[in-house]
């Protein structure tokens, strides 16, 4: 008998933890999904098509180094990932872009997530750029009251930027005119982008709860959470240039500080604990620029500390 020398070639994960493919969106049931986005609704054809449509199969990829394994124990969730529990994860795929046909990405995107509710799974959406999450909280319109929770370092209410009303400078203005959007909590406001006085005086208008970086960093995020109202539906949108460059390097617009790994993962686990997280999306990723995979690693966290205490608050209990 010979013994061999050799192993297969090492498969990359196709989805994120190899959790079961679902390509008929009208027939399936789940707890968790992931659904990819990659396309929004672009300021030029140069970003029809950019590099961060590439984020979801990037994110995918890493995923073995943010959890090496669904029975390792996660010192960040205290055990497993699912905890020994009958939790059904499963990954959507990407929705469709079509490049001759991009106003109808969003309501592709909005279908599909409204097809994810009704199977009553959580949404884990993977983007894409910052536009991506309005067809999000146009298809949560029947989970209302919402608390939107973003992360960023910029306040996205601009009307129209470039002649676009639904693109990634204008997604918290767009929110903020859909009835089932209530409060609405900033984090990480930092530097300086598209926001002009008069779209921060909107934010305040609204009564936007602005919360800027100097702020977080002197009070902490258990402060920041003592303000965000208990019992609440919450949505957490999180753009990757909100949080520490140094652990998501790979954005597009990247600024000095930024919500740090311990403060995002009490931001997460403190909304999960104190009322009903709908879903999170993580956008902005821009793959090409990504240091030894870092930025997915750390997006891989953030969703493994969602899934993990949801699963330990009895959010899929049978």
């Amino acid at each position: 008998m010979t013994t061999s020398l050799t192993s297969p070639p090492k498969k990359e994960f196709q989805s994120f933890h190899n959790f079961p493919i679902v390509s008929d969106l009208d027939n399936f049931k789940a707890d968790i999904a992931f659904l990819g986005i990659p396309f929004g609704d672009p300021y030029s054809m140069g970003e029809a098509s950019n590099d961060q449509c590439n984020a979801p199969t990037h994110i995918r990829r890493y995923c073995e180094r943010a959890l090496r394994g669904l029975d390792r124990y996660d010192f960040d969730i205290g055990g497993t990932l699912l905890n020994g529990e009958d939790v059904k994860v499963v990954d959507c795929g990407d929705v469709i872009g079509e490049a001759k046909d991009v106003a109808g990405n969003h309501d592709r995107s909005e279908k599909a997530v409204r097809k994810v509710l009704a199977s009553g799974a959580m949404p884990i959406i993977l983007g894409g750029d910052h536009a991506i999450p309005i067809p999000v909280f146009r298809a949560l319109e029947n989970h209302g009251p919402i608390t939107l929770v973003q992360v960023d370092a910029h306040i996205d209410w601009r009307d129209v930027f470039h002649g676009v009303s639904y693109g990634l400078s204008s997604v918290i203005r767009r929110a903020s005119e859909m009835k089932h959007i209530k409060e609405i909590f900033q984090i990480g406001l930092r530097s300086a982008g598209s926001a002009r006085p008069e779209e921060v005086q909107a934010a305040i208008d609204y009564g936007a709860n602005l919360i800027t970086d100097i702020e977080l960093q002197e009070i902490g995020m258990k402060a920041i959470l003592e303000r965000i109202p208990d019992g609440q539906n919450y949505y957490l949108t999180i753009d990757a240039d909100g949080v520490d460059p140094t652990i998501m390097p790979a954005v597009a617009g990247p600024a000095p500080g930024g919500v740090n790994y311990s403060q995002m993962r009490t931001l997460i686990q403190g909304l999960v604990k104190k009322g009903k997280v709908l879903g999170m999306d993580i956008v902005e990723i821009t793959p090409a620029k990504d240091v030894n995979g870092i930025t997915a690693i750390t997006a891989g966290r953030f969703i493994c500390n969602l899934i993990g205490t949801a699963v330990r608050a009895g959010y899929f209990k049978k």
